[in-house]
């Protein structure tokens, strides 16, 4: 297993990086896709994304059940899972025990044989959100941060699209 993770905020390219470090692995890929269309303007960037990657890309729709979707990719292929963000989106609103959540993807990773390159926002850098869903919303997304960059072999972060090496343990 080779596990990498990159994070930052929006448009600040993860999801342009993340590709490339898949794509610098011999075809077919697979993109695990976690976004959900609930209107014309996500509809669009969902499109735009698609659009984006060119032949040799499979991409499986997994907005909540991730690590099964995982579980699914044949061995050795590599894999994108963009991003972590949506996904743990849409499993809070739909009431889903976060811990548990976090504990079946970190155990389907760790049994994955292939490369795995996740996208994942890094939520924490601004104000204290003013209402008790948001905090819940950004202290799980930390926590699940840390739990996938402590097991990841790389970890990178995108500032202004440039990736800044957190962590590489792959030399």
């Amino acid at each position: 297993m080779s596990l990498s993770l990159v994070l930052g905020g929006a448009r600040s390219g993860k999801s342009r990086h993340a590709e490339a470090l898949v794509e610098a692995r011999p075809a077919p890929w697979c993109y695990l896709a976690t976004a959900q269309a609930f209107d014309d303007e996500m509809a669009r960037r969902i499109a735009d994304h698609r659009a984006r990657r060119g032949p040799g890309w499979e991409t499986i729709d997994a907005p909540h059940h991730l690590a099964a979707a995982l579980r699914t990719v044949p061995r050795g292929r590599p894999v994108l899972v963009d991003c972590l963000t949506l996904w743990l989106t849409n499993r809070m609103l739909a009431g889903a025990d976060l811990e548990m959540e976090a504990a079946v993807l970190t155990t389907a990773l760790l049994a994955h044989e292939g490369e795995v390159v996740l996208v994942s926002n890094e939520v924490g850098l601004s104000i204290v959100p003013e209402n008790a869903l948001a905090r819940r919303f950004r202290d799980a997304q930390g926590r699940l941060n840390q739990q996938v960059a402590a097991l990841a072999d790389r970890v990178v972060f995108m500032v202004a699209g440039l990736p800044l090496t957190v962590k590489d343990d792959t030399r």
